[in-house]
């Protein structure tokens, strides 16, 4: 979850850092701090509570001069938030500083065995521990870093990201991966490290991605050595990566959420490009061609996913089964990894993480290989570790999401999810060619279908200014709408603190009626389509109950629209399993407008980060 920031080169690297700190504080944001060695060879940590403004606020007066350093901004685990248990953590000679992603499992066993040696700590944190360990090794068995390193990773049991420095060796800065992403950029006579490529790419495009069991040595004057535990030397791949800085900036928009729910329209057509040919009519993906026999032949998917990404596998599902007449079974993955689930070679996996480091779904993509099914990634990061250990899959190629609470990701999966079931349904032969050919027009007509619903975005700021009071909220929906809902309910709580419930409508009757009452908004999703008279009834349940209710409805709608206190068209679609990419427009909307209203931070909402690489 925490974000990770070294440089070690012939630069001032205070600057570098914090620039680096502001671009991975989506991964944390409750604490921050670095560590500098300056010329003299002082080691220099300085770490606030809070985010990284408050850390910039905190060494207008110090000495941030040092071309070596390390940064962290914190999703705290160990330790409440505060400036002791923030990182850097000192060794206790304050020879060594340490910063870490991820958790030490075995962290307590450990630390009391130091104790016993006299070893005295000053945070809660594990953390803490793996420094401490280090230097112990240091200096009982008179090793130089990498090799304390080393034997220390040996005896950590847990999952990590590690960058360390000695203030005696300044030229040299130590990293280490298990379980938690950390990449290398290569420069002119320099280094870069970050969590993700994001903090790189504007000072140079090569970088390594190291993989579980690398240790880097990033030494001035020295190229890149990457070695395992056991001191055997690697040769990590050098990638180019291609990231626009614009991107990474809000682009003048006052939030990035906001802005990348603007990209949508952008985003889904890049999502689409070379794989959806309006002009052929057809919908081709490399995996589906190269991977033909294991995908076609498969005689279940079972698609393991967190949060927003489950809420696009519940919609994959339908849209898999319909077309593809193969079972799909939707499943946790934290659940999914401890349950001895029934796993075989005729499965196939679908494994989906907009980070492509989700710890749980990432463990479950393990398991999965582990009882010999066919895995398939479907991510956003490019170089990510889930893409790494699927047998192939697709990148949904939104761009970088910034704003923890996931939007353009959430409509790219849904978007890769539709292609798959299409291209899998033509191999098949379990979709009619018309149908096939009318599926595919309309897909590609989505962006622009996106277009006119944010076209609605003023008049949902007005709507939402009415529901701030509000402090609970029902969402319901029918068949494809019904994961829409639990989608809109999730954005909601996420950055307005307002408690909200997605359910089937249908369910409703079967406990959340008695929650209903004239202080109660009732979002519900009610396109026109097969389902419009059950949840026409529905509504009309809500509304005998003095409910108020917020309606998405199809364009040109006059019937719910005089029942319903609030109305939201949409545009008609042809496919109703694609009315999810534009039914979830007006709710990101509306939970944002909700939180800006209240005041809250949209992109950082408390006790949330982005990237979530522990369980």
């Amino acid at each position: 979850m925490c974000g990770i920031v070294g440089y070690i080169g012939h630069k001032q690297a205070f600057p570098f850092l914090i620039k680096g700190l502001r671009r991975l504080e989506y991964r944390g944001y409750d604490s921050a701090g670095v560590a500098l060695i300056n010329e003299e060879g002082a080691l220099n940590v300085y770490k606030t509570k809070g985010k990284v403004d408050n850390l910039v606020s905190y060494c207008e007066e110090k000495d941030t001069s040092g071309c070596v350093g390390i940064a962290h901004t914190r999703w705290a685990t160990h330790g409440e938030p505060s400036s002791v248990n923030a990182h850097p953590h000192y060794s206790e000679s304050r020879n060594l500083a340490i910063i870490h992603n991820g958790i030490i499992e075995n962290y307590a066993d450990l630390k009391e065995r130091l104790m016993a040696k006299g070893v005295h700590f000053q945070s809660d944190t594990d953390t803490e521990v793996l420094v401490q360990l280090v230097e112990y090794i240091m200096e009982r068995k008179h090793l130089d870093l990498l090799t304390a390193v080393q034997v220390a990773l040996y005896q950590v049991i847990g999952a990590y990201a590690i960058a360390i420095v000695d203030r005696r060796q300044p030229d040299q800065l130590i990293a280490a991966r298990k379980q938690s992403p950390l990449v290398v950029g290569i420069g002119d006579g320099e280094f870069f490290l970050g969590s993700d490529a994001s903090p790189i790419v504007e000072y140079t495009d090569k970088v390594v991605y190291l993989e579980d069991g690398n240790i880097a040595v990033l030494q001035q004057g020295a190229d890149l050595k990457v070695v395992d535990i056991l001191d055997r030397k690697l040769n990590p791949e050098v990638q180019t990566v291609d990231i626009n800085l614009g991107q990474l900036e809000k682009g003048g928009y006052p939030h990035f959420m906001l802005k990348e729910i603007f990209e949508q329209p952008e985003c889904l057509t890049n999502c689409m490009r070379g794989r959806v040919n309006i002009d052929a009519d057809n919908v081709v993906l490399s995996s589906v061609i190269d991977y033909k026999q294991q995908l076609v032949t498969a005689q279940r998917f079972i698609i393991v996913a967190c949060g927003t990404s489950w809420h696009a596998g519940l919609i994959g599902k339908q849209v898999i089964e319909h077309y593809c007449r193969i079972p799909v079974e939707v499943e946790y993955a934290s659940e999914f990894r401890y349950r001895n689930p029934v796993i075989n070679e005729h499965d196939v996996v679908i494994a989906i993480s907009q980070s492509g480091e989700t710890a749980d779904t990432l463990a479950a993509v393990r398991l999965a290989r582990s009882h010999g099914a066919f895995v398939y990634g479907i991510c956003n990061a490019i170089g990510s570790s889930i893409p790494r250990s699927t047998d192939t899959g697709c990148y949904i190629h939104v761009g970088p999401e910034i704003g923890v609470a996931s939007t353009k990701a959430f409509t790219g999966q849904v978007t890769v999810l539709t292609m798959l079931a299409l291209a899998l349904a033509k191999e098949r032969g379990t979709i009619q060619h018309d149908e096939y050919l009318s599926m595919v027009r309309e897909l590609h007509e989505v962006p622009d279908m996106i277009r006119r619903v944010l076209k609605l975005n003023n008049r949902i700021a007005d709507l939402s200014r009415t529901f701030t009071y509000a402090r609970n909220f029902l969402y319901l929906g029918r068949g494809y709408s019904y994961p829409v809902a639990l989608e809109g309910a999730l954005k909601l709580k996420e950055i307005s603190y307002i408690h909200a419930e997605g359910y089937p409508a249908a369910e409703m009757k079967h406990g959340p009626i008695a929650l209903i009452d004239s202080d109660m908004p009732v979002v519900v999703v009610a396109t026109r389509n097969a389902m419009y008279e059950k949840v026409l009834s529905n509504i009309q349940e809500v509304k005998a109950r003095k409910g108020k209710v917020i309606a998405i409805v199809s364009e040109g709608d006059d019937t719910i629209s005089r029942i319903a206190d609030e109305v939201i068209e949409l545009p008609v679609t042809r496919h109703e399993c694609l009315e999810p990419l534009l039914a979830t427009i007006p709710l990101q909307l509306l939970a944002y407008h909700v939180a800006v209203c209240k005041g809250l931070d949209v992109d950082q909402p408390r006790n949330l980060a982005k990237s979530v690489t522990v369980e």
